[in-house]
């Protein structure tokens, strides 16, 4: 009989294991697993929070899945199984390895927890969370992807440095593809409550903005070998959290369009509510005319992602999205 929650990571490098250590660390749920090719550093990465979980006095015990079999009856499966984004490679180099990466993973999780929702974390983002929608053929509120909540955090930290106070008072808002299409949304972007244009000069807005947009490639720049994995990690975690939860808490997420915004057959990132059963509202803000050119440019950016793939028969096979 299952003992409490069990979140699997799929893929124990930087980000995946930072998201494990998190969630051990809060106690959110009982199980946490950890797939990775490679094993053995898994197994010590496992011991080494397991210990540390009970320095915190958690309940959590980390674990390591060497088979496929070891992800079973897992409520959540976050995969952050890819290749990493290295200094001069943008996310669209990254597309069809990650693409092979994450249909191998999906097939597990397919075959081995057929009723987890699945938490997309490698990139490009809003790309492979379509591939893991039509991949697993789980509805479309079950596969989600982690970029808004990212995004939002690095806009916000943005702010900060300009405005030098408020900090943890600061509510921006991004949707869009996570990449440098991303629309961030300064017109729902609030300090304590009050609203940015009424803090900062319109250049100063186009400044933070622009930094948001590149937030990635800089950490990237300055890590030199390897790119951001704290911030990552910390936002997939809330949202992990909000399922597990069942908070209903809203949050900027990539997520699959059927019609919402006038878009079809796409994935990108927009308000929605978690929960238990995943997505379980999304909403659809009203934009100006200047954010609605915009997300139509981060929507075709994805889209041809999308088309590369299909025109590269990636998705001959057999799949459907509920």
């Amino acid at each position: 009989m299952k003992k409490g929650k069990k979140v699997t990571i799929m893929g124990a490098g930087n980000v995946g294991a930072t998201v494990a250590y998190i969630l051990a660390m809060n106690g959110v749920c009982h199980s946490v697993v950890l797939r990775d090719r490679n094993s053995e550093i898994a197994k010590g990465k496992a011991l080494d929070m397991s210990q540390a979980a009970n320095a915190a006095r958690t309940h959590t015990i980390v674990s390591v899945a060497e088979t496929a079999e070891g992800i079973a009856d897992s409520d959540i499966v976050v995969i952050t199984a890819g290749s990493p984004r290295l200094p001069g490679m943008s996310r669209d180099d990254l597309l069809m390895v990650n693409a092979e990466i994450t249909k191998e993973v999906v097939q597990e999780v397919k075959m081995y927890a057929p009723e987890a929702i699945i938490v997309m974390v490698s990139n490009p983002l809003d790309v492979m969370t379509y591939v893991a929608l039509k991949e697993s053929g789980f509805p479309k509120e079950r596969v989600v992807g982690m970029a808004g909540v990212l995004d939002s955090a690095r806009m916000a930290h943005f702010i900060y440095e300009k405005i030098g106070y408020g900090a943890g008072q600061i509510r921006a808002s991004v949707m869009g593809g996570h990449g440098d299409d991303m629309v961030p949304l300064p017109k729902f972007s609030t300090v304590a409550g009050v609203p940015l244009s009424d803090i900062l000069t319109e250049e100063e807005i186009v400044e933070v903005v622009e930094r948001t947009k590149h937030g990635g490639a800089e950490i990237v720049g300055y890590l030199k070998t390897g790119s951001a994995y704290y911030a990552p990690a910390k936002s997939t975690a809330i949202m992990v959290e909000a399922m597990l939860k069942d908070t209903k808490q809203i949050h900027p997420c990539a997520v699959y369009l059927d019609g919402h915004y006038g878009y079809t057959d796409v994935v990108s990132g927009v308000p929605v509510a978690l929960g238990a059963g995943g997505v379980e509202k999304l909403f659809e803000m009203t934009l100006n005319q200047d954010q609605k050119k915009r997300f139509a440019k981060s929507v075709k950016s994805v889209k041809t992602m999308i088309q590369v793939l299909k025109d590269k028969k990636f998705f001959d096979q057999k799949t459907n999205s509920k």
